[in-house]
Protein backbone atom coordinates (compact mmCIF):
# COMPACT_ATOMS: atom_id res chain seq x y z
CA UNK A 1 0.00 0.00 0.00
CA UNK A 2 1.24 3.49 -0.82
CA UNK A 3 2.49 5.32 2.25
CA UNK A 4 -0.25 7.49 3.76
CA UNK A 5 0.40 10.17 6.37
CA UNK A 6 -2.22 11.84 8.55
CA UNK A 7 -1.61 15.06 10.44
CA UNK A 8 -3.89 16.66 13.03
CA UNK A 9 -1.33 18.60 15.12
CA UNK A 10 -2.55 21.70 13.33
CA UNK A 11 -5.13 21.74 10.52
CA UNK A 12 -6.10 18.30 9.19
CA UNK A 13 -3.77 17.18 6.40
CA UNK A 14 -3.42 13.97 4.40
CA UNK A 15 -0.29 13.12 2.43
CA UNK A 16 0.25 10.22 0.03
CA UNK A 17 3.76 9.36 -1.20
CA UNK A 18 4.99 12.79 -0.13
CA UNK A 19 2.22 14.71 -1.91
CA UNK A 20 -0.75 16.46 -0.26
CA UNK A 21 -4.18 14.91 -0.74
CA UNK A 22 -7.19 17.22 -0.87
CA UNK A 23 -10.04 16.13 1.39
CA UNK A 24 -12.84 18.55 0.54
CA UNK A 25 -16.04 19.28 2.35
CA UNK A 26 -16.76 19.89 6.01
CA UNK A 27 -18.53 16.59 6.65
CA UNK A 28 -15.91 14.31 4.99
CA UNK A 29 -13.12 16.14 6.86
CA UNK A 30 -14.96 15.84 10.16
CA UNK A 31 -15.63 12.16 9.44
CA UNK A 32 -11.93 11.55 8.84
CA UNK A 33 -11.00 13.46 11.99
CA UNK A 34 -13.43 11.41 14.06
CA UNK A 35 -12.02 8.17 12.66
CA UNK A 36 -8.45 9.37 13.32
CA UNK A 37 -9.28 10.10 16.95
CA UNK A 38 -10.23 6.43 17.22
CA UNK A 39 -7.67 5.03 14.77
CA UNK A 40 -7.53 1.25 14.92
CA UNK A 41 -10.92 1.07 16.66
CA UNK A 42 -14.41 0.52 15.33
CA UNK A 43 -16.49 3.69 15.52
CA UNK A 44 -20.21 3.01 15.44
CA UNK A 45 -22.52 4.58 12.90
CA UNK A 46 -24.45 6.23 15.74
CA UNK A 47 -21.25 7.85 17.09
CA UNK A 48 -20.35 9.17 13.67
CA UNK A 49 -23.82 10.55 13.01
CA UNK A 50 -23.79 12.26 16.40
CA UNK A 51 -20.37 13.77 15.67
CA UNK A 52 -21.37 15.02 12.21
CA UNK A 53 -24.93 16.21 12.83
CA UNK A 54 -25.33 16.61 16.57
CA UNK A 55 -28.27 15.61 18.72
CA UNK A 56 -30.91 16.15 16.02
CA UNK A 57 -29.63 14.52 12.83
CA UNK A 58 -31.80 14.56 9.70
CA UNK A 59 -33.67 11.39 8.80
CA UNK A 60 -31.34 10.96 5.81
CA UNK A 61 -28.22 10.99 7.99
CA UNK A 62 -27.45 7.23 7.65
CA UNK A 63 -27.53 7.43 3.85
CA UNK A 64 -25.54 10.65 3.88
CA UNK A 65 -22.93 9.03 6.12
CA UNK A 66 -22.54 6.15 3.67
CA UNK A 67 -22.06 8.64 0.86
CA UNK A 68 -19.39 10.51 2.82
CA UNK A 69 -17.61 7.23 3.61
CA UNK A 70 -17.63 6.28 -0.07
CA UNK A 71 -16.27 9.69 -1.06
CA UNK A 72 -13.55 9.47 1.57
CA UNK A 73 -12.55 6.02 0.34
CA UNK A 74 -12.17 7.35 -3.19
CA UNK A 75 -9.82 10.04 -1.90
CA UNK A 76 -7.77 7.85 0.43
CA UNK A 77 -7.56 4.76 -1.81
CA UNK A 78 -7.96 5.98 -5.39
CA UNK A 79 -6.64 2.74 -6.91
CA UNK A 80 -9.20 0.54 -5.17
CA UNK A 81 -11.52 -1.21 -7.60
CA UNK A 82 -15.24 -0.63 -7.19
CA UNK A 83 -16.77 -3.20 -4.83
CA UNK A 84 -13.40 -4.33 -3.48
CA UNK A 85 -12.90 -3.98 0.27
CA UNK A 86 -10.23 -1.40 1.02
CA UNK A 87 -7.29 -1.74 3.38
CA UNK A 88 -7.60 1.66 5.05
CA UNK A 89 -11.23 2.60 5.71
CA UNK A 90 -12.93 -0.66 6.60
CA UNK A 91 -16.60 -1.41 7.18
CA UNK A 92 -16.93 -3.39 10.38
CA UNK A 93 -20.10 -3.78 12.43
CA UNK A 94 -21.45 -1.63 13.98
CA UNK A 95 -19.64 1.06 11.96
CA UNK A 96 -16.25 1.77 10.42
CA UNK A 97 -12.58 1.38 11.29
CA UNK A 98 -9.58 3.35 10.09
CA UNK A 99 -6.66 0.91 9.93
CA UNK A 100 -3.32 2.11 11.28
CA UNK A 101 -0.98 -0.57 9.90
CA UNK A 102 1.48 0.96 7.45
CA UNK A 103 0.11 4.46 8.14
CA UNK A 104 2.00 7.42 9.59
CA UNK A 105 0.08 9.53 12.08
CA UNK A 106 1.60 12.55 13.81
CA UNK A 107 -0.21 12.06 17.16
CA UNK A 108 1.30 8.69 18.18
CA UNK A 109 4.63 9.83 16.71
CA UNK A 110 4.60 12.93 18.92
CA UNK A 111 3.56 10.94 21.99
CA UNK A 112 6.30 8.35 21.46
CA UNK A 113 9.17 10.77 20.83
CA UNK A 114 8.12 13.13 23.64
CA UNK A 115 7.92 10.21 26.08
CA UNK A 116 11.39 9.06 25.03
CA UNK A 117 12.75 12.56 25.59
CA UNK A 118 11.14 12.77 29.01
CA UNK A 119 12.55 9.40 30.01
CA UNK A 120 16.16 10.42 29.36
CA UNK A 121 15.86 13.98 30.66
CA UNK A 122 17.66 13.41 33.97
CA UNK A 123 20.52 11.29 32.65
CA UNK A 124 21.11 12.76 29.19
CA UNK A 125 19.66 16.26 28.77
CA UNK A 126 21.42 16.80 25.43
CA UNK A 127 19.66 13.78 23.90
CA UNK A 128 16.41 14.76 25.62
CA UNK A 129 16.58 18.25 24.13
CA UNK A 130 17.02 16.83 20.64
CA UNK A 131 14.16 14.37 20.99
CA UNK A 132 11.81 16.93 22.46
CA UNK A 133 12.57 19.41 19.68
CA UNK A 134 11.87 16.66 17.16
CA UNK A 135 8.52 15.94 18.82
CA UNK A 136 7.51 19.60 19.03
CA UNK A 137 8.47 20.18 15.38
CA UNK A 138 5.47 17.99 14.43
CA UNK A 139 3.13 20.74 15.59
CA UNK A 140 1.88 23.18 12.93
CA UNK A 141 -0.67 24.98 15.09
CA UNK A 142 -3.39 24.05 17.62
CA UNK A 143 -4.31 20.39 17.48
CA UNK A 144 -7.40 19.67 15.38
CA UNK A 145 -7.49 23.36 14.48
CA UNK A 146 -10.24 22.87 11.89
CA UNK A 147 -12.58 21.45 14.52
CA UNK A 148 -12.05 23.81 17.47
CA UNK A 149 -15.81 24.28 17.87
CA UNK A 150 -16.78 20.64 17.33
CA UNK A 151 -17.68 18.82 20.54
CA UNK A 152 -16.20 15.52 19.34
CA UNK A 153 -12.72 17.06 19.05
CA UNK A 154 -12.49 19.39 22.03
CA UNK A 155 -11.48 16.89 24.71
CA UNK A 156 -8.75 15.37 22.54
CA UNK A 157 -7.49 18.80 21.49
CA UNK A 158 -7.21 19.81 25.15
CA UNK A 159 -5.37 16.59 26.01
CA UNK A 160 -2.88 17.07 23.19
CA UNK A 161 -2.29 20.72 24.10
CA UNK A 162 -1.48 19.68 27.66
CA UNK A 163 0.99 17.13 26.33
CA UNK A 164 2.56 19.78 24.10
CA UNK A 165 3.05 22.15 27.03
CA UNK A 166 4.56 19.35 29.13
CA UNK A 167 6.99 18.62 26.29
CA UNK A 168 7.92 22.31 26.09
CA UNK A 169 8.56 22.29 29.84
CA UNK A 170 10.77 19.21 29.49
CA UNK A 171 12.67 20.78 26.60
CA UNK A 172 13.29 23.97 28.61
CA UNK A 173 14.43 21.80 31.51
CA UNK A 174 16.93 20.10 29.23
CA UNK A 175 18.18 23.47 27.96
CA UNK A 176 18.65 24.73 31.51
CA UNK A 177 20.58 21.57 32.34
CA UNK A 178 22.88 22.34 29.43
CA UNK A 179 23.61 25.84 30.74
CA UNK A 180 21.38 27.73 28.28
CA UNK A 181 19.78 29.89 30.96
CA UNK A 182 20.41 33.26 29.25
CA UNK A 183 18.75 32.05 26.05
CA UNK A 184 15.86 30.59 28.03
CA UNK A 185 14.85 33.82 29.80
CA UNK A 186 13.00 35.60 26.93
CA UNK A 187 11.26 32.40 25.86
CA UNK A 188 10.15 31.65 29.42
CA UNK A 189 8.91 35.21 29.88
CA UNK A 190 6.75 34.75 26.78
CA UNK A 191 5.55 31.31 27.86
CA UNK A 192 4.63 32.52 31.34
CA UNK A 193 2.73 35.49 29.89
CA UNK A 194 0.76 33.05 27.72
CA UNK A 195 0.23 30.56 30.57
CA UNK A 196 0.36 32.68 33.73
CA UNK A 197 -0.89 29.95 36.06
CA UNK A 198 1.60 27.31 34.90
CA UNK A 199 3.90 26.94 37.89
CA UNK A 200 6.63 24.96 36.18
CA UNK A 201 7.27 27.77 33.70
CA UNK A 202 7.45 30.18 36.64
CA UNK A 203 9.97 27.98 38.45
CA UNK A 204 12.08 27.56 35.34
CA UNK A 205 12.10 31.30 34.73
CA UNK A 206 13.18 31.88 38.34
CA UNK A 207 16.09 29.48 37.92
CA UNK A 208 17.12 31.01 34.59
CA UNK A 209 17.02 34.55 36.01
CA UNK A 210 18.94 33.51 39.12
CA UNK A 211 21.68 31.94 37.03
CA UNK A 212 21.90 35.19 35.05
CA UNK A 213 22.59 37.09 38.28
CA UNK A 214 19.05 38.50 38.45
CA UNK A 215 17.99 37.22 41.86
CA UNK A 216 15.61 40.08 42.62
CA UNK A 217 13.72 39.50 39.36
CA UNK A 218 13.54 35.80 40.16
CA UNK A 219 11.81 36.52 43.46
CA UNK A 220 9.46 38.94 41.71
CA UNK A 221 8.38 36.15 39.39
CA UNK A 222 7.42 34.06 42.41
CA UNK A 223 5.41 36.84 44.04
CA UNK A 224 3.62 37.69 40.78
CA UNK A 225 2.75 34.04 40.16
CA UNK A 226 1.56 33.61 43.74
CA UNK A 227 -0.70 36.66 43.40
CA UNK A 228 -2.26 35.26 40.22
CA UNK A 229 -2.86 31.88 41.84
CA UNK A 230 -4.36 33.35 44.99
CA UNK A 231 -6.53 35.90 43.21
CA UNK A 232 -7.56 33.68 40.31
CA UNK A 233 -7.89 30.26 41.89
CA UNK A 234 -7.71 30.93 45.64
CA UNK A 235 -4.76 28.55 45.99
CA UNK A 236 -1.17 28.91 47.11
CA UNK A 237 1.79 27.86 44.92
CA UNK A 238 2.63 24.17 45.10
CA UNK A 239 5.57 22.76 47.02
CA UNK A 240 7.78 22.57 43.92
CA UNK A 241 7.56 26.30 43.19
CA UNK A 242 7.90 27.19 46.87
CA UNK A 243 11.06 25.07 47.02
CA UNK A 244 12.59 26.98 44.09
CA UNK A 245 11.76 30.27 45.81
CA UNK A 246 13.42 29.11 49.02
CA UNK A 247 16.55 28.02 47.16
CA UNK A 248 16.76 31.37 45.39
CA UNK A 249 16.41 33.24 48.69
CA UNK A 250 19.12 31.11 50.25
CA UNK A 251 21.35 31.49 47.19
CA UNK A 252 21.65 27.73 47.15
CA UNK A 253 24.98 26.83 45.47
CA UNK A 254 23.28 23.82 43.89
CA UNK A 255 21.40 26.16 41.52
CA UNK A 256 24.64 27.47 40.02
CA UNK A 257 26.40 24.13 40.23
CA UNK A 258 23.67 22.44 38.21
CA UNK A 259 24.11 25.01 35.47
CA UNK A 260 27.87 24.60 35.41
CA UNK A 261 27.64 20.82 35.41
CA UNK A 262 25.14 20.84 32.55
CA UNK A 263 27.23 23.18 30.43
CA UNK A 264 30.42 21.15 30.84
CA UNK A 265 28.97 17.63 30.92
CA UNK A 266 25.80 17.43 28.91
CA UNK A 267 24.99 13.90 30.01
CA UNK A 268 24.81 14.78 33.71
CA UNK A 269 21.50 15.34 35.52
CA UNK A 270 20.02 18.82 35.63
CA UNK A 271 19.98 18.81 39.43
CA UNK A 272 21.39 17.07 42.47
CA UNK A 273 18.12 15.46 43.51
CA UNK A 274 17.20 11.78 42.99
CA UNK A 275 16.53 11.03 39.33
CA UNK A 276 12.96 9.94 39.91
CA UNK A 277 12.01 13.41 41.16
CA UNK A 278 11.41 16.45 39.00
CA UNK A 279 14.01 19.18 38.99
CA UNK A 280 11.99 21.41 41.32
CA UNK A 281 11.00 18.75 43.83
CA UNK A 282 13.14 17.91 46.81
CA UNK A 283 14.59 19.48 49.92
CA UNK A 284 11.17 19.27 51.62
CA UNK A 285 12.87 18.87 54.99
CA UNK A 286 14.82 22.10 54.58
CA UNK A 287 11.69 23.86 53.30
CA UNK A 288 9.70 22.78 56.36
CA UNK A 289 12.46 24.06 58.63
Amino acid sequence: MTRIEFRVLGPLEVWRAGEPVAVRGGKPRALLAMLLLHAGEVVSTDQLIDALWGERPPSAAPNALQAHVAALRRVLEPGRAHGVTGDLLITRSPGYLLAVDGVEFDVPRFESVAAEGHACLAQDPARAAGLLREALALWRGPALADFAYESFAQAEAARLEEMRLAAVEDRVEADLALGCHAEAVPELERLLSEHPLRERFAGQLMVALYRCGRQAEATQVFHATRSRLVEGLAIEPGPALRAVFQRVLEQDPALDRAAADGASQGARPAHNFPAELTSFVGREKELEQ
